[in-house]
């Protein structure tokens, strides 16, 4: 590739980002329609006011029937291949709507081995594993729809939890994450009133009310819980089932999922991740912005000031959207941060030094960092990730000279505990493997390149002797696992993908020194890059982000902010060189 062409693709992504950004000088983004959210919601909607809401639930099925694969199934998104967990939701949703597709029901019976209750339930939890979080709101649906007859069959969980401090939840084992008390309520009590009475039932009917009351703390006002259709679906519907059709967090839920229905009738995963995408967009364009400084005002609002009332989180962490659902996280903390001294060149100011203070604290005693709570449970989402691990290292790196006294020195202890976490959890082959991004073309839909270059990127951030080190060990994966055509998919031989191909490329890009090997894969991945762009495919929606409990949805942003990141490192790489 010539530098004209380069030029040519810069161009292109900056166009795509500076069209999308909103006159307050963010960027809202736009996530992919799931077939999972408009099932859940559609049926939840049917429950709570079949009359009132005929609208909604008539557009809903049409968009399901709409979008059903040849095969009778479907996938999480448009761009998504068929899975089991798409397919028996909208399955179940049109089924008790008596509008169920017969293809659908035989796609079902061929992955389950059959269509009894038994066989349903069992691959279902086969599927989740220990993991509950999302398998029991998916029987429960099935079980209300009709699909599944045997109520007993279905785990229970334990609402009564739900009244217990939240500094407990971390030593109870609880089978759901952190963020899905909300389901844990709801579901746990349709589920108990669903079951078997014995002679303790009297005192597990003493904990509705309380729990009841936690549910309806932990709702933000608006209605939408973690701002997802689908968990505020799954409450709604189970409490409906339970009786509780008039109660407030039911209607609260309702309004929620009447406000979020988009025109074609179907819903996204969730509201949308306007922080995320906006701090993403700002790396992507090195601060180099107009109103930068009011737009760094803007971030610095959007941090939490309280302590969260779903995860007990203390202030100074952001979340994915500016919205009330949001939740404060590991990773769009530091992504706030670095988008803060990009636009405030390194000043510091109090929200930077609560961002790190909050980060700090989230550690894992393992020294790596999770996403949401610390040491909560061992369950996935709970754990220490390499991906956020390095993105917090980042934040770190970036604003430690410029940190108070007594915050720089715990600052320089956890970055050095960070990289002792990213040494200890390198793959021998030099990779890592991330926690909320991977590639569904592969078979165990994990995204090593992903996780790698993010890594690779923000590890040689820094000059530490033991990160390069890494940094390294991580470049040699990325350079074997490039694909003929110069492109990236999530790992050797995946189908290649703008968004992977131009994060290995930041990660290269990054590398200080000439190396001819790097320099070469770099040609390579913009020839790639740029034959994409020719074809007018360069921003086709590739799903590459995993929500909550194994769940797949496509951002807009994604392909564009990735690009212009790894092509701006690139233009630099040049002009030092």
């Amino acid at each position: 590739m010539n530098r004209e062409q380069l030029d040519e693709l810069i161009r292109s992504a900056q166009g795509k980002l500076e069209e999308k950004r909103l006159a307050d000088g963010s960027w809202r983004g736009s996530l992919s329609s799931s077939a999972i959210s408009t099932a859940v919601a559609t049926y939840a909607l049917f429950l709570i006011d079949r009359e009132k809401y005929e609208t909604q639930v008539r557009r809903g099925a049409e968009w399901l029937l709409s979008t059903m694969k040849w095969d009778g199934s479907w996938g999480d998104s448009e761009e998504s291949p068929s899975n089991m967990t798409a397919t028996l939701l909208a399955y179940a949703a049109l089924y008790g709507l008596e509008q169920d597709p017969p293809k659908a029901r035989d796609y079902l019976k061929q992955r389950f081995g059959g269509f009894s209750s038994q066989k349903i339930i069992q691959g279902v939890l086969d599927y989740y594993g220990k993991d509950l979080t999302f398998s029991v709101p998916i029987l429960v649906m099935c079980a209300l729809t009709g699909v599944i007859t045997k109520w007993n069959k279905i785990p229970s969980l334990p609402f009564e939890a739900s009244v217990l401090p939240q500094g407990l939840f971390r030593f109870l084992r609880l089978p759901v994450v952190s963020y899905a008390i909300p389901a844990l309520i709801a579901v746990g009590i349709l589920r108990y009133r669903k079951g078997k009475k014995g002679i303790f039932s009297w005192l597990r009917e003493g904990f509705v009310a309380p729990s009841l009351r936690v549910l309806t703390r932990l709702q933000p006002a608006h209605g939408g819980f973690l701002e997802a259709a689908p968990l505020t679906a799954f409450v709604a519907m189970c409490l409906c089932g339970a009786g509780f059709r008039e109660h407030e967090v039911t209607r609260k839920a309702a309004y929620f999922l009447e406000t979020t229905v988009r025109k074609d009738g179907s819903w996204a995963i969730d509201t949308d991740l306007s922080s995320w995408v906006t701090f993403l967009s700002v790396k992507a364009f090195g601060g180099d912005l107009p109103g930068r400084e009011l737009l760094a005002k803007q971030i610095r609002s959007w941090a939490f000031k309280e302590r969260h009332p779903f995860t007990g989180a203390q202030p100074g962490g952001w979340g994915w959207t500016s919205l009330q659902g949001a939740v404060p996280d590991a990773d769009d903390t530091s992504g706030a941060l670095v988008a803060l001294h990009l636009l405030s060149d390194g000043t510091y100011c109090d929200e930077v030094g609560a961002g790190i203070e909050w980060l700090l604290a989230l550690r894992n005693k393992d020294g790596g960092m999770p996403t949401f709570c610390k040491g909560w449970g061992k369950l996935p989402f709970d754990r220490s990730s390499p991906d956020i691990s390095a993105h917090a290292f980042l934040a770190f790196q970036l604003w430690e000279s410029s940190l108070p006294e007594g915050l720089r020195q715990r600052c320089a202890k956890g970055k050095k505990e960070l990289l002792s976490w990213l040494s200890r959890n390198q793959a021998t082959d030099g990779s890592w493997t991330p926690l909320w991004f991977g590639d569904q073309d592969a078979s165990d839909e994990r995204s090593p390149i992903y996780g790698t270059s993010i890594a690779v990127e923000y590890l040689l951030a820094s000059g530490d002797i033991q990160a390069l080190e890494m940094a390294h060990k991580g470049i040699r994966f990325i350079l074997i696992a490039q694909n003929d055509d110069g492109g990236w998919g999530g790992q050797r031989g995946i189908r290649s993908k703008v968004t992977l191909t131009s994060r290995a490329l930041a990660a290269l890009a990054s590398l200080q020194e000439t190396d001819q090997k790097v320099e070469e894969a770099i040609g390579k991945g913009l020839d790639y890059l740029f034959v994409r762009h020719q074809k007018r495919n360069l921003y086709q929606r590739e799903p590459i982000g995993l929500y909550f409990a194994r769940l797949w949805y496509s951002e807009e942003l994604y392909n564009a902010t990735f690009l212009l990141n790894a092509l701006r490192k690139i233009r630099m790489k040049e002009i030092k060189s």
